[in-house]
């Protein structure tokens, strides 16, 4: 049986054609990298990863997940933009990073197939690229066990957005390239958080992200208003 799948060709294409420069650190993926220490951090405060399984939702070429494993999770990351995840696995192998595994699958159909089965679900930077975001904050909420944590991280919708993210992100600091984001596919925290408490996940925590362009020095915040990262729990 086919179904469709909640995901838009265009934003598959448009990471499958940069992925070969997942992992260049000077690349339009270096704020991934910049930020992947404060996620990770801000993640294992909550949820300590040692022993855990983890899935990682939007993987992409597997930064956050490669980063997960090296802190003894047993990390699933899954993706349907394949030459991402081809990166993914090279990286793997290259590094010799243990217990991480990626597999091209969407998050509505891994629930399906596996609910109930992680300890910790992240979802990082993803929600703003899928034509409906309530459906994989629905399969995040299946996937991840009773007790078990889901992260994710997005951006607002507002003008200051829109001029951070877009125009001075994409346009005037070329941090990251052109097109990168819609602005009309950002959502607003209240928004995200009515997905999360309609798929029966309780909140716990709010953090914003902010970014300094002058020294190039993202830290976490109360603000909200451009990026942030939400923490939630199924009961």
């Amino acid at each position: 049986m086919h179904t469709t799948e909640n995901a838009d060709p265009a934003e598959l294409a448009k990471f499958s054609d940069l992925a070969h420069r997942w992992w260049d650190t000077e690349s339009e993926f270096r704020p991934l990298h910049q930020i992947n220490p404060l996620r990770l951090g801000w993640i294992e405060g909550l949820a300590p990863l040692q022993g855990k399984r983890v899935l990682d939702i939007g993987c992409g070429g597997g930064i956050l997940a490669d980063a997960m494993a090296r802190r003894g999770a047993q990390v699933l990351g899954i993706d349907l933009a394949s030459k991402a995840l081809k990166v993914a696995q090279l990286h793997a192998l290259e590094a010799n990073t243990q217990g991480v595994e990626y597999r091209e699958i969407s998050a509505e159909a891994l629930a399906s197939e596996q609910p109930g089965s992680f300890d910790v679900v992240t979802c990082m930077e993803m929600l703003e690229h899928v034509p409906d975001p309530s459906s994989v904050v629905r399969a995040c909420a299946t996937l991840v066990k009773p007790g078990g944590q889901v992260f994710f991280s997005t951006i607002n919708r507002n003008a200051k957005a829109f001029l951070f993210a877009i125009v001075g992100a994409e346009y005037v600091l070329s941090l990251l390239p052109r097109g990168t984001h819609e602005y009309a596919k950002f959502i607003k925290p209240s928004e995200l958080a009515a997905y999360c408490r309609r798929a029966g996940l309780d909140l716990q925590q709010t953090k914003g992200m902010e970014y300094n362009p002058l020294t190039g020095h993202y830290w976490l915040s109360a603000d909200t208003s451009v990026n942030y990262l939400l923490a939630t729990q199924k009961p």
